[in-house]
């Protein structure tokens, strides 16, 4: 890939994205991320890996428009056909397509190839740590969710059971969850360095949270009994 091809990817992607949470510095960061991983693996095929990682959330737009869509799902046909009018061959199409089709968090279909591999470990490491508790907490609040719920008793829920949606319960269903689903020795390696800041973020924030409720209950009673 040339810079010029590289840049009119670079330029398509860009008017395709719409969400803060999902913006072209978290494509520039999974790409760089990849390339990292890339240097400690063998056979990669960097034009499907580079332009993999610049298209894997074009889908985003049809998604925030209809949740019923999969961003994956369209971003790979949208790429596959973007690609396509490019000049590319089916195949690496095809392989881009693959790629950007498996690299969500929430699916039963899980990378196949190399390059399939490493898009998603590093799509994974951005949402690892500080960078993935502040990307959750933006993602959240722009489609309301709160940052947890309360349960009936009027305690806090920490998010490990419930179906309601929060940003505790993305910890406990998503976030935490991340460091053992990578694919490759290097992601491993990169996600485990910031799992701490991720984990000390939620403690601290859970506590406060609680002191918050069982303070404020308990000055409440103090109050309505004078």
């Amino acid at each position: 890939m040339n810079i010029s091809e590289y840049n009119e990817i670079s330029e398509f992607m860009q008017k395709c994205m719409c969400d803060s949470a999902h913006d072209r510095e978290h494509v520039m960061r999974v790409l760089k991320l990849a390339l990292d991983i890339a240097e400690y693996e063998e056979n990669v095929d960097y034009d499907i890996l580079i332009a993999s990682c610049l298209l894997h959330d074009i889908g985003r737009k049809e998604q925030i428009e209809n949740s019923k869509l999969c961003h994956a799902r369209v971003g790979s046909e949208k790429a596959y056909d973007y690609l396509l009018s490019r000049g590319w061959s089916n195949a690496c199409a095809g392989a881009v397509r693959d790629c950007i089709y498996t690299h969500r968090f929430r699916s039963d279909n899980p990378p196949k190839t190399m390059e399939a591999k490493i898009l998603f470990d590093a799509d994974k490491i951005d949402v690892c740590g500080a960078m993935g508790i502040a990307r959750s907490l933006i993602y959240r609040g722009s489609v309301s969710e709160p940052l947890y719920t309360l349960n009936e008793d009027g305690s806090v829920n920490d998010g490990s059971d419930t179906l309601e949606p929060s940003f505790f319960r993305e910890y406990h269903f998503k976030l935490k969850k991340l460091y053992g689903r990578f694919f490759t020795k290097r992601g491993r390696e990169i996600g485990e360095k910031r799992r701490k800041a991720a984990e000390d973020f939620y403690s601290a924030l859970l506590s406060e949270v609680q002191d918050s409720h069982f303070d404020g209950a308990q000055n409440a009673k103090k109050i309505c009994s004078i």
